[in-house]
């Protein structure tokens, strides 16, 4: 499923008048998850899963052309855990 489809499926699932409203509200919730996880907060959707942000340590990698190592830096990366609800719906 691509954007425009979720847009589509809000559009019909939430009785929203233009599918500009619809895309409206689609982006409302990633500008806020994605705000959220800038900040360092936890984002949790009761039934559907927590989006939290979690920090790699900096390690040593070997680049697969030539072999040689290759020192990677530490970052910060979003992780998704999915909850109950979701499972059920997917199992």
């Amino acid at each position: 499923m691509k954007k425009a489809e979720l847009v589509d499926g809000v559009l019909t699932v939430a009785g929203l008048a233009t599918k500009k409203e619809a895309e409206a509200a689609v982006d409302a919730v990633f500008d806020t998850i994605a705000k959220a996880l800038s900040r360092g907060e936890e984002v949790a959707i009761a039934g559907f899963g927590t989006f939290k942000v979690s920090k790699r340590s900096a390690r040593v990698g070997i680049n697969p052309r030539t072999g040689a190592k290759i020192q990677i830096g530490a970052k910060t990366v979003p992780k998704f855990s999915a909850g109950k609800g979701l499972k059920d719906a997917v199992a």
